[in-house]
């Protein structure tokens, strides 16, 4: 495909310059050539030609955006990234550094 612009575009070029040194011929009219021949019709047709890979490319990057977040919904740093509901508290736990009595439904501290 950049074969055949590089191609087109060395046509229009030498087409332009032939304008531009002609007898009768401008610059300007060397210009004109070179742009309206040459260079926008390239660049639709690479725009063109181009779209299968830009498609492709966002395809890729999509699937690795989506790779990426499902790696990182099972990641631990997250605080219930499983959607479970949270667990029933406990009714019996581990008593704090310090005390070993006086909660809610203890015996009383000995005297």
């Amino acid at each position: 495909m950049y074969l055949i612009l590089i191609a087109w575009i060395y046509v229009t070029l030498m087409m332009a310059v032939a304008e531009a040194a002609a007898p009768g011929g401008t610059l300007a009219g060397g210009a004109i050539t070179l742009v309206f021949y040459g260079l926008l019709p390239a660049a639709l047709i690479g725009y063109i030609l181009g779209t299968p890979a830009r498609k492709r490319a966002r395809r890729a990057r999509d699937e690795a955006a989506s790779r990426e977040d499902a790696l990182t919904a099972g990641s631990a740093n997250e605080p219930d990234a499983g959607g479970h509901a949270a667990a029933g508290a406990e009714t019996r736990g581990i008593a704090p550094v310090g005390e070993e009595a006086g909660r809610i439904g203890d015996r009383a501290p000995p005297l």
